[in-house]
């Protein structure tokens, strides 16, 4: 496919905007320590560099192992291996320990290197991280957050990735201590004291059951699988939009009203989220009269949303992984390769992205927008969740599966995106 439909770029375009996102990322990389490493603000202002997956080092070093698998080019393998020395040295003095905010998170990184690289001092890093993360356990939680992102689902599911099952099942076991039960399942509280139950895959019900259900279907643990089907269950019953669309507001009682939207369309605390775990559960237990059917039914919701398009002021301004259009991208790629959607939309997600970036002699680089602010462009970000890192990943993928040769996997798994699975 040499053009892109109705956008007037060509794939070869769009891999160039990739190698300019990546260029600019690798200008404001900073020293970390005196062994040559390398690491990454959240922003290129700020004074500190940051180690974790969601938008720092850690997340940062995903899109160089993409880059080196894509391109050939060990220049990539080399800045994501000093990357790594960074990393190595941030494991003892980090204090989270979760998987997008902390040590697992940086630990599942710390093994890509080991295993794609053969950087062996990493591996040790990562296997060194696992058992600070043990030794932290209260018995309960790890922190104030008790969720996929910052909290036990995400440290279970890092944890059962990283080879430690015993460390994921005591994870996620007080789930079944904590669970609120609903007329249709169960549900949790994701921090002390916080009125509002939050039901997608970021901070929700559903990435509790991602974790649970991973976890409890490697493990043989039934009442661990039972539980998630029964949160799968209470964030089903909440939709909006059926019988076609699928569609639950962010949280009950509304989370903060005033800043947040009631309803989103991300992966965040969206459908293109809510479609993720929906694919992992069809993947884990089968029943396909189910989920593959509320996949679809996510897909509509967001094909129909009027995303990407900016159709007014607080919607669809953001164009990152977790809260904007790579994240959509990521699912709209993951179903051109699993049941062969047209690329139709992809393109015009990619075309967005295309047309929102800056590009000058330092290379490309986005701002999301705040609409609030004044100014309303935001400064550019260097990680997976809001930056270059999470953008350019997508950007990388898309050039594959669209070019097609049956090359759709990720040189780095990501901890909650399945597999395509034909």
């Amino acid at each position: 496919m040499a053009e892109i439909e109705a956008t007037g770029l060509t794939v070869g375009e769009v891999e160039a905007l990739a190698v300019d996102g990546l260029r600019w990322l690798l200008s404001v990389a900073r020293d970390a320590g005196g062994d040559g490493g390398i690491g990454w603000p959240v922003r290129p202002s700020d004074d500190a560099l940051d180690p974790m997956l969601y938008n720092g080092t850690a997340g940062v070093v995903p899109v160089l192992l993409e880059a080196w698998r894509h391109f050939g080019d060990d220049s990539y393998a080399d800045a994501a291996l000093r990357a790594g020395r960074g990393l190595v040295e941030a494991v003892e003095r980090v204090e989270d320990d979760s998987l997008y905010f902390g040590r697992i998170g940086m630990a599942l990184v710390l093994r890509a290197l080991h295993v794609c690289l053969g950087d062996t001092a990493a591996g040790a890093a990562a296997d060194r991280a696992v058992e600070l993360v043990r030794s932290r356990f209260d018995g309960e939680r790890w922190g104030e957050l008790y969720e996929l992102m910052g909290g036990n689902a995400g440290i279970g599911l890092g944890a059962l990735l990283l080879g430690a099952e015993d460390l994921a099942v005591r994870a996620v076991e007080p789930y079944a201590r904590t669970a609120e039960q609903t007329r249709a399942g169960v549900q949790w509280q994701f921090r002390p004291g916080a009125p509002a139950r939050m039901h997608h895959i970021s901070h929700g019900t559903l990435g509790i059951v991602y974790g649970l259900a991973s976890v409890g279907h490697a493990t043989g643990r039934k009442d661990l699988v039972e539980l998630a089907l029964a949160g799968a269950s209470d964030v089903v019953s909440r939709d909006e939009a059926g019988p076609d669309g699928f569609l639950v507001a962010h949280s009950d009682p509304h989370h903060r009203p005033d800043v947040v939207a009631r309803y989103n369309y991300g992966w965040c605390h969206g459908p293109s989220g809510d479609a993720q775990v929906f694919r992992l559960l069809r993947d884990l237990f089968g029943d396909y009269d189910l989920w593959p059917a509320l996949a679809d039914r996510c897909w509509h919701t967001v094909t129909h949303s009027g995303v990407p398009h900016r159709l007014r002021p607080g919607f669809w301004d953001n164009n990152g992984r977790c809260c904007g259009t790579a994240g959509v991208l990521a699912l709209a790629c993951d179903r051109i390769a699993e049941q062969g959607d047209s690329p139709e939309f992809a393109q015009l997600l990619v075309a967005d992205i295309a047309a929102h970036a800056t590009r000058d002699a330092e290379g490309a680089r986005w701002s999301n927008v705040e609409h609030r602010a004044d100014p309303s462009d935001l400064e550019p970000e260097t990680g997976w969740g809001m930056g270059n890192a999470g953008i350019v990943r997508e950007l990388l993928r898309f050039v594959r599966v669209v070019r097609g040769g049956g090359d759709t996997a990720y040189a780095f798994a990501w901890p909650d995106q399945p597999a395509p699975r034909a």
